[in-house]
């Protein structure tokens, strides 16, 4: 089996961004509710998934994707706890009819209703909520809600901990995922993205999350951004600010996906990275969608070059499969109860 651990809404049916579009209008007057839900047949999201997400995983032998909302639209930084709490709503009831329609395809992943400088503790409802009645299995967490300004404390804050107990006692894993950048030094997918996941790392180096948190589970996506490149400066740096080994410091509850687009790069991550601490992704269909012209694949079709690489067969068994298993227990479950 190929479990796909990093899958976004992309393309969501036009009457949700129509939707969004109203809520944000409406934060321009008076206080004022969110308009009425839209109306979106299955028959929609059926269309919407079918000839795209589906398409793609069939041509590419991918069987199972955890499906999360659209990571550029989850916009924290509009409005207020409110505005978060009403679209993020909408967008995870969307991911949990997907699927619901395709139940041996997506497993359902949440959005948080993150807003800048409000206590992270608001989200647990939320969360609750996608894990006991939509069988969500993961959640992206946004370590900037302010989208590129950077306002918020360090992932190891203890601001963040009501969210990491709650997680830790559904063992559900949070996947590291900024959103939009507003910060015009900053391109969402090229930039943005990439800093986040290096910032991140950094943080869980320098702090002792994993101390308190012992079987809290994160993913850092996009390959770690820079951090394989640097594994030498990270370990450098772990040393100097007189932490353990970086195996021992994070490498328990840090895991990295493979949303890298090209084989050297995959290679290196690979390489440099414990196997066991690589999950297969490729965020498809994603920020990069288009033919490498060197290649006539796929930018994002991972899986060429996950089994390009130097990894044993047995090794790219737990990258495409077994890895995902363990971090995800509740995806595993859900797998094990389809006789999987």
């Amino acid at each position: 089996m190929i479990i796909d651990c990093h899958g976004h809404y992309t393309t969501a049916p036009p009457a949700l961004a129509a939707w969004r579009e109203r809520q944000i209008a409406g934060l321009a007057g008076p206080a004022a509710p969110s308009p009425p839900d839209p109306r979106i047949g299955d028959d929609e999201l059926r269309e919407s998934v079918g000839p795209n997400q589906l398409r793609a995983m069939d041509e590419r032998g991918i069987d199972v994707t955890v499906f999360s909302p659209r990571a550029s639209f989850m916009a924290h930084h509009v409005g207020d706890f409110r505005t978060s709490a009403a679209w993020a709503a909408l967008c995870n009831e969307l991911c949990h009819r997907v699927a619901a329609l395709y139940p041996g395809r997506f497993a359902p992943a949440a959005m948080l209703p993150q807003s800048p400088g409000v206590d992270p503790a608001t989200c647990v409802p939320e969360l609750t909520r996608c894990v006991e009645e939509y069988g969500a299995v993961a959640v992206n967490l946004n370590p900037d809600p302010s989208g590129g300004h950077w306002s918020a404390p360090p992932l190891t804050d203890r601001s963040w901990y009501p969210l990491y107990e709650k997680l830790a006692e559904y063992d559900v894993p949070a996947m590291i995922h900024v959103s939009t950048s507003v910060n015009p030094a900053f391109h969402t997918t090229g930039a943005h993205y990439l800093n986040a996941d290096t910032t991140a790392f950094m943080q869980l180096v320098q702090g002792d999350l994993f101390a308190d948190f012992p079987t809290l589970k994160l993913v850092i996506p996009h390959g770690g951004g820079s951090v394989p490149y640097h594994w030498g400066r990270f370990r450098g740096l772990a040393m100097a600010l007189g932490k353990p080994p970086l195996e021992e410091h994070v490498l328990g509850n840090v895991f990295f996906d493979t949303c890298v687009y090209h084989q050297a790069g995959i290679d290196l991550l690979l390489d440099v990275v414990p196997a066991r601490n690589v999950l297969f992704a490729s965020e498809m269909i994603g920020a990069v969608r288009d033919v490498d012209p060197r290649t006539g694949h796929h930018f994002d079709d991972t899986r060429r070059y996950v089994e390009a690489s130097a990894l044993s067969a047995e090794q790219v068994a737990a990258v495409q499969e077994h890895n995902a298993r363990s971090v995800y227990p509740r995806l595993d479950a859900l797998l094990k109860r389809q006789g999987r």
